[in-house]
């Protein structure tokens, strides 16, 4: 899930200010405790001393501004080869790539579609899915995730 906007704007300015891409931020509540996920990259990739080294930065800021009430974890990652699409410019930013898309409620019978992105359209994601182009609208996206290729060594750079 989404972490609250007011999160990431607070967060962003920190993580790109150490070098790094926040590539986007979750927040799970729970019951006794939530998890706060960030997700950093770089062009030349993430090891764990960079995850903490945003992380010990990033929990200085949380802990003045406290931001989310009650008790999280902060989790510091990479996107993986699963990488999650949080940013509506990712979508023109990695056309070419394999897209898993989960809506927010059946369309056209369907709540999951696997395809090659296209970018986006008037705000709709448009993907190639069994030889024909689908239109999908931003909003009734729930989660978006590229399968990346391992052997490219990532993503592609921005276009």
């Amino acid at each position: 899930m989404k972490a609250p906007e007011r999160v990431t704007k607070l967060l962003e300015p920190v993580v790109t200010g150490l070098g790094y891409e926040l590539v986007g931020v979750e927040f799970h509540p729970g019951r006794r405790q939530g998890t706060l996920r960030l997700y950093i990259d770089r062009p030349e990739g993430i090891e764990v001393d960079d995850c903490a080294r945003v992380s010990h930065q990033v929990s200085g800021v949380l802990d003045v501004e406290n931001p989310i009430a009650g008790e999280y974890l902060l989790e510091v990652s990479s996107p993986g080869l699963d990488r999650p699409i949080f940013k509506t410019e990712d979508y023109d930013r990695f056309a070419g790539e394999t897209v898993h898309l989960r809506l927010r409620r059946l369309l056209d019978g369907r709540r999951r579609h696997h395809g090659r992105l296209v970018g986006l359209r008037d705000d709709q994601v448009v993907i190639h899915e069994e030889g024909e182009e689908i239109a999908v609208p931003l909003t009734e996206i729930d989660r978006a995730h590229l399968e990346l290729e391992p052997e490219t060594g990532g993503h592609r750079e921005s276009k």
